[in-house]
């Protein structure tokens, strides 16, 4: 879209394609480790207390995914809009 327009496009625009990645990091790494958990918890018997932390985290990670994707969406219909000839 910058090449489009020449000229490079508002700052906010990166800083939130930038935390929708680092969310979908975030997912990436809790629902690694709720498999981790998940697989150790076969071999060693009964669910714990643990248990509810990484899926409590697991979700958190989800609603704030959730919410940085509703932000890169409206930010990048806002770039597409600057983009198009007037």
């Amino acid at each position: 879209m910058e090449r489009l327009r020449s000229s490079p496009l508002h700052a906010n625009i990166s800083t939130a394609l930038d935390k929708h990645l680092e969310s979908i990091h975030v997912v990436q790494a809790r629902r690694k480790d709720e498999i981790v958990n998940a697989s150790s918890r076969q071999r060693h018997g009964p669910p714990r207390c643990q248990d509810e932390r990484v899926v409590l985290a697991l979700a958190a990670a989800l609603r704030a995914l959730c919410l940085a994707t509703r932000k890169v969406r409206t930010v990048l219909w806002c770039a597409f809009e600057m983009t198009l000839p007037k």
